[in-house]
């Protein structure tokens, strides 16, 4: 079922490692998805970005700042998947299956409109599926990135001219690395990866417009991996071949309300969101492997509180995928509640 149906023999997975698990390859390439923290969500301190299912992770640095350093943690609940045909299938009673990510990120900003940052996720695996369980912990696919703030915000309070209609506008590029545990290397059980194995290059495209107390924000981002030499899985040697992952797109967008208290004093903000991400089927030595993609919808929340100088802040979010047909394909439904704070250097 799912991705297992398209695979090689020698690349899927035996039953010994997932017990024959319809949802098994599915985790697995969530898990290596999402603890890259590849989720798409409301909150601006991150452009373009997933754990529930999106783009790479880009620490932005606000543009009155010369560095932020952000940490947050966030834990997925899996329940039940999408099949290569869209339909919701729910998971064996008495499964419970979750993956908590711990991320830290530093940007800073090299010039007026340049800024970088790099992002790396911690990850602990701890699943139960059809009696057999797994609890795992390792580092996840790091993010580098570079972003030029090509347009900037005027974030008006009220709209005079035209030009307070313009939303500010941020490219970059994004490096996803491997250095999370892939099913290449020594592991034994699907549940136990933490990346996906591979390079990947990503083009990412952040619109944002603020109308005092309104905002909303459009992301967008479009990758490809390089592809690489395969002569082990789960641990057992094969016979080499070559294999890349199929070009990735995701998309985000969000609106906003944000409460000041007092006059000028701290404020919270409000936000709900939705992402969608896709990615193309994979090759094998240049064979292409159909229904071995994914699609996933999802729908989100956050609150943020900012002291009155926006050094500190604190946030909250939920992410949530639609456990209906026509919602994704290939992919998990899972709910994911996510904790952050931001320091923003002056």
């Amino acid at each position: 079922m799912g991705l297992q149906s398209v695979l090689p023999t020698a690349t899927r997975p035996s039953p010994l490692r997932c017990n024959v698990m319809k949802t098994c390859p599915l985790i697995s390439v969530a898990a290596a998805l999402l603890s890259g923290a590849a989720i798409l969500s409301a909150n601006l301190s991150f452009a373009g970005s997933c754990c529930g299912g999106g783009s790479a992770t880009t620490l932005n640095v606000p543009k009155y700042a010369k560095a932020v350093a952000d940490l947050s943690f966030e834990m997925e609940k899996y329940d039940g998947f999408w099949n290569q045909d869209g339909v919701h299938i729910k998971d064996p009673p008495g499964s419970d299956l979750n993956q908590y990510r711990m991320i830290a990120g530093v940007g800073y900003r090299l010039a007026q409109n340049w800024q970088a940052s790099i992002s790396v996720p911690y990850v602990w695996n701890d699943n139960k599926y059809s009696g057999v369980s797994s609890n795992t912990r390792d580092l996840g696919d790091t993010t580098v990135s570079l972003l030029y703030e090509l347009h900037d915000d005027p974030s008006a309070w009220k709209v005079r001219e035209a030009a307070d209609l313009i939303p500010g506008v941020t490219i970059g590029a994004s490096l996803l690395l491997p250095t999370g545990v892939s099913p290449y290397d020594s592991v034994t059980s699907s549940f136990d990866v933490t990346g996906r194995g591979f390079y990947r290059l990503d083009g990412n495209l952040l619109l944002e417009k603020t109308l005092q107390p309104f905002n909303a924000s459009i992301a967008l981002s479009y990758g490809t991996y390089f592809e690489r030499s395969v002569n082990r899985e789960y641990g057992k040697y094969v016979e080499p071949y070559r294999k890349s992952l199929g070009d990735r797109a995701s998309a985000s967008g969000s609106l906003g309300y944000t409460y000041v208290m007092g006059s000028g004093g701290d404020s919270i903000g409000a936000s709900i969101n939705y992402a969608f991400l896709h990615e193309d089927d994979s090759k094998y030595s240049g064979k292409t492997y159909d229904n071995s993609g994914f699609a996933k919808q999802s729908f989100g929340a956050a609150l943020t509180y900012a002291n009155v100088d926006s050094d500190w802040s604190l946030r909250a979010g939920w992410n949530h995928g639609i456990q209906s047909k026509g919602w994704g394909r290939n992919f998990p439904t899972t709910d994911i509640f996510s904790m952050g704070v931001r320091y923003v250097f002056h």
